[in-house]
């Protein structure tokens, strides 16, 4: 079997369990989204790529769907779009090649950068991702983004844990961000304290963390007997 046998016989297998009843002809999302990597599989074949070419190839697609340069970014101006001037003064500009990338000037003329899409936050025990502006500044100071650059194919993944005292806060009140994972997969300890308070959030000690977290579970305690006490009535 070739190879472009084979991977249409993957996506017909995998469209099947994707929508068993669906009809020919029938229009579906999922189904849609495997035969269109079928039709950019298929264009690589033709192109008779070698092992080697193969592998470069799929890195450099790989590169432009994650919106990620090709080539590591300089820091002149023409790649640069002044998008708005603090009241202080700061500029922020954003990259022309990579719109997650924006650079501050100073005006004490201190540059930083900071990718928007680098750093990914995880609940532990949670596939689920999301983006934390503060984190993220975290993180930039720990590993400051530099020229020329050329961002990793991986995030920084950050595993933190949230907790809720009351539900009048939301979905949490408070966090401990444990770890890191850096995109070359070094695990690197954190273990900061924040927690929500009357001037926002603010870092707090370990000691507060834990009495929270006698808090939280209090509250999932009590809110569990409440709804049992509901479904016996």
């Amino acid at each position: 079997m070739s190879m472009k046998d084979w991977a249409a016989r993957e996506v017909e297998i995998a469209c099947k369990r994707e929508a068993p009843d669906r009809k020919e002809g029938e229009w579906d999302y999922g189904c849609a989204c495997y035969e269109s990597a079928l039709k950019a599989y298929n264009s690589l074949l033709e192109d008779e790529h070698s092992g080697m070419s193969w592998s470069i190839t799929r890195s450099i697609l790989i590169r432009l769907m994650n919106g990620q340069p090709l080539t590591p970014i300089e820091d002149v101006p023409e790649v640069w779009n002044l998008v708005y001037t603090d009241d202080d003064g700061t500029n922020r500009y954003q990259c022309r090649r990579m719109s997650s990338l924006f650079k501050d000037v100073h005006p004490d003329g201190m540059v930083n950068y900071n990718d928007i899409n680098r750093v990914s936050v995880f609940e532990v025990g949670s596939k689920t991702s999301w983006h934390c502006g503060f984190i993220r500044e975290m993180i930039d100071k720990m590993y400051p983004i530099t020229m020329p650059y050329r961002p990793k194919e991986k995030p920084y993944k950050v595993y933190v844990e949230e907790l809720l005292t009351d539900r009048k806060n939301g979905d949490y009140d408070t966090m401990a961000v444990l770890y890191v994972m850096t995109p070359d997969g070094d695990k690197v300890q954190i273990c900061k304290h924040y927690g929500e308070t009357d001037d926002g959030w603010q870092e707090i000690t370990e000691e507060e963390y834990n009495n929270r977290k006698i808090l939280h579970l209090q509250r999932e305690l009590r809110e569990k007997r409440e709804a049992e006490a509901h479904e016996d009535h």
